[in-house]
């Protein structure tokens, strides 16, 4: 993993201070629980003690429908709590929940808030401990165990996908904002995303009590020993529900997964190789937006299209409810243009007019500086975006050729549809053995300003210097729309605030194209 450059360890500052202030934010005041608690006597609300593995105290809250009881059981969905935060999270969705016949069961992970142990980050005690709240649901409440669901945003989707993975009786999942491949998401391109993992370490230790086995990581993985680097990997692997893919289809759980084309902790590529990998009843929705921001509106009870449809799949696959979400063509999603939803059979439809943009003659460019190219501010830039369509910009004739390499398309004549994931292959070499790059795609308009459609970065260890080696590299997926009179151009730098970069200082790369070996961005694009 190399060794970081001296110049950024501000942004590693930045990133620090932004996840405390995001844990306040996402981990509510500490008071809540206490102010919650103030609704414990309200029809099918109450608070619990949940023994979790080992015997750890898990705080939790159940609500069943109004009137249960007797003989008669119920559907019923357990709801871990996202990352850092308290268990009254999805009190809101509990009682819509509840209110259409299910008992509900949301309870505080390990190691956060009220809740004992120390945070695991998804391993095997979280997933024991799942296990054990599906227990006690059957044990003591109307919750009929053939028909048992899990749900969640982001740590939570995690936790309910592994779940399912290890105990055959979670009949459906519908995990928002996750992840499926840890490592993939968090050190993509074998590269560092520093504000991500920043954002996450700072709000757990503000909410929580990181456990051994997490500050190790924590500091291997900040620290880029690449000494490690193997092990990071396994503990990353051991946390995906993608190497438990075989567990999910043999127990036939029927999974939907949704996710934001610009979520800066979980990229979206890693949730669609999940997907169809799967086969399960699944669907996949990509919607405009960040990490868990566009569902975050339902957890204050607020109408969402996200929930709504966890509602629907749940309502499908634990009530047999004949609502047609199975008759729907499974992957559904959104461009960040805007526009009605698009369906798909699959996710190897939705870009399947790819077209290459020739990354013809040969660029040197300098290390260490920030050419002003980058992907933006994690839990902001994909927000602003959703909200009031200002991705990141760059003025692409400004960039300085010095820092930055760049290939431009033709101009458009028609509006460029893109969707799926744009893959960049070109020769790089380097005048030292280790370094970083970070390739990003622009839709520029008639004036030079570039606005980021996609993005990702690359590390390499290991490299011969002046040898040159082929590049292949995946940008994260999006759906976005080219206006027609614009074009596109492909900008690749070497430092991103995003990311922990490893260029040696006074490092060069070279891109090139050999007549052999042709460099080119593949772009998807949606069939006319």
């Amino acid at each position: 993993m190399g060794h970081p450059h001296k110049a950024l360890r501000t942004s590693t500052t930045g990133a620090v201070c932004a996840a405390l202030l995001a844990g306040a934010a996402f981990g509510l005041a500490p008071a809540a629980p206490a102010a919650a608690a103030g609704t414990s006597d309200a029809p099918g609300i109450r608070f619990v003690d949940i023994r979790g593995d080992g015997g750890t105290v898990l705080k939790a809250n159940v609500v069943t429908p109004a009137g249960a009881g007797g003989s008669r059981t119920h559907p019923v969905v357990v709801l871990p709590t996202s990352w850092a935060t308290p268990q009254i999270e999805y009190l809101a969705q509990a009682r819509k929940l509840a209110g259409s016949g299910y008992v509900v069961v949301t309870y505080n992970v390990r190691g956060f808030w009220q809740s004992g142990g120390n945070i695991e980050v998804a391993g095997p005690p979280d997933i024991a401990d799942a296990r054990k709240v599906v227990d006690w649901a059957i044990a003591n409440t109307p919750a009929d165990p053939s028909r048992v669901g899990m749900a969640g945003m982001s740590y939570a989707a995690g936790i309910s996908l592994l779940a399912a993975a290890h105990d055959d009786r979670v009949r459906a999942v519908a995990a928002l904002s996750g992840w499926a491949d840890l490592t993939d998401s968090i050190y993509s391109g074998r590269t560092q995303h520093r504000q991500a993992a920043g954002l996450l370490l700072g709000t757990g230790r503000l909410t929580g009590r990181p456990g051994p086995e997490l500050r190790q990581f924590a500091k291997d993985f900040l620290g880029a020993n690449l000494d490690k680097e193997d092990e990071m990997v396994a503990w990353g692997e051991k946390r995906s529900p993608s190497a438990h893919v075989d567990r999910i289809n043999r127990n036939g759980t029927a999974v939907m997964l949704a996710n934001a084309w610009g979520d800066s902790v979980f990229p979206p590529n890693q949730y669609a190789e999940f997907y169809e990998r799967l086969t399960v009843p699944k669907r996949l929705e990509f919607r405009p937006g960040d990490h868990a921001t566009a569902e975050a509106p339902g957890l204050l009870g607020l109408p969402n299209d996200v929930w709504d449809g966890a509602r629907r799949w749940l309502d499908h696959h634990l009530k047999g409810t004949d609502n047609g979400v199975d008759r729907e063509q499974p992957v559904r999603i959104l461009s960040r243009s805007g526009g009605r939803y698009e369906t798909y059979p699959d996710w190897k439809s939705v870009g399947a007019d790819a077209r290459k943009i020739n990354l013809g003659g040969t660029e040197t460019i300098r290390a260490n500086i920030d050419s002003g190219a980058n992907g933006g501010i994690a839990m902001l830039s994909s927000a602003l975006d959703q909200f009031v369509k200002l991705p990141p910009t760059a003025s692409i004739p400004l960039l300085p050729r010095w820092f930055a390499a760049v290939w431009r398309s033709e101009r458009y004549g028609t509006p460029q549809r893109i969707r799926g994931t744009a893959k960049l292959h070109t020769t790089v070499s380097s005048t030292k053995e280790s370094g970083t790059l970070v390739a990003y795609l622009y839709d520029v308009g008639p004036l030079g300003l570039g606005k980021l459609v996609s993005h990702a970065p690359y590390t390499f260890h290991g490299r011969t210097p002046g040898k040159p080696f082929p590049v292949d590299l995946e940008l994260f997926s999006t759906a976005y729309d080219v206006p027609a009179g614009h074009r596109l151009a492909l900008v690749v730098d070497t430092v991103d605030p995003l990311y922990i970069e490893h260029n040696p200082s006074g490092a060069r790369l070279t891109f090139s194209s050999p007549a052999t070996d042709p460099s080119y961005v593949s772009v998807p694009l949606r069939e006319q």
